[in-house]
């Protein structure tokens, strides 16, 4: 005959491995999750000091060619693009062809939750009539495999829309 106590074990025993069983998966999903994010955080630091450090190839290291970028907001420049050809080609292009040097990120932060990785980041720039360009940004990227693949971009558009209608384009539209 079984004691109480020798019960109690039995069923605690069994109780942990029936809690363990169901647990298990997600305490290790929840691992995954935090390797993850600790990989595109690093990702994507990486690529934003290179490019503060004056280095020219963010959009290809960050990007996946297939990206889905979407500006927030209203206005001509708010909306989707889809490739990172068709960004560079309706949106960075005009604006790098205004200014008289690259946008240069001067303060970033960054938060992570799995594949999603948010970036606050200040750029500071000249234009080519002399005036200062500074914008803020706000980028929820959706990483894979070390690329964004999906981006949804917030940024001060009066400022960016300023700028391309103020400045004229340093090379033929």
């Amino acid at each position: 005959m079984m004691s109480i106590s020798s019960r109690f074990r039995l069923t605690l025993v069994g109780w942990t491995v029936i809690a363990m069983t169901v647990l298990w998966p997600q305490m290790a999903t929840a691992s995954t999750n935090v390797e993850t994010a600790a990989r595109n955080k690093r990702v994507v630091i990486e690529a934003f000091d290179r490019w503060a450090a004056g280095g020219t190839t963010f959009f290809t290291d960050l990007l996946a060619p297939e990206v889905v970028w979407t500006v927030e907001g209203s206005g001509a420049n708010a909306g989707t693009h889809y490739g990172r050809d068709a960004l560079m080609d309706r949106a960075v292009r005009p604006l790098a062809a205004r200014l008289s040097e690259p946008i240069k990120p001067v303060s970033t932060r960054v938060w992570t939750d799995g594949d999603h990785v948010i970036v606050n980041w200040d750029g500071v720039a000249r234009a080519r009539d002399g005036l200062a360009y500074t914008n803020r940004y706000v980028w929820i990227m959706r990483m894979q495999d070390g690329k964004a693949i999906e981006v949804n971009a917030f940024l001060d558009l009066a400022r960016f829309d300023d700028v391309l209608r103020r400045v004229p384009s340093a090379t033929p539209q």
